[in-house]
């Protein structure tokens, strides 16, 4: 369930950065990760625990 928002993510990214993003190209699902962890936690730190996750 977690992989298929992340992977769609993942797409999203590279349309709207044209494929000229290397890095989300490179490391798209941990990147992808970091980003949502962030933006989840509402504050710029990347890890942030979760029950049953891991």
């Amino acid at each position: 369930c977690l992989s298929v928002p992340g992977i769609a993510t993942i797409f999203i990214h590279r349309l709207s950065h044209g494929g000229k993003e290397k890095r989300v190209a490179r490391y798209p699902y941990e990147w992808t990760m970091m980003e949502r962890d962030r933006r989840l936690s509402g504050v710029n730190k990347h890890h942030v625990p979760k029950a049953g996750v891991g």
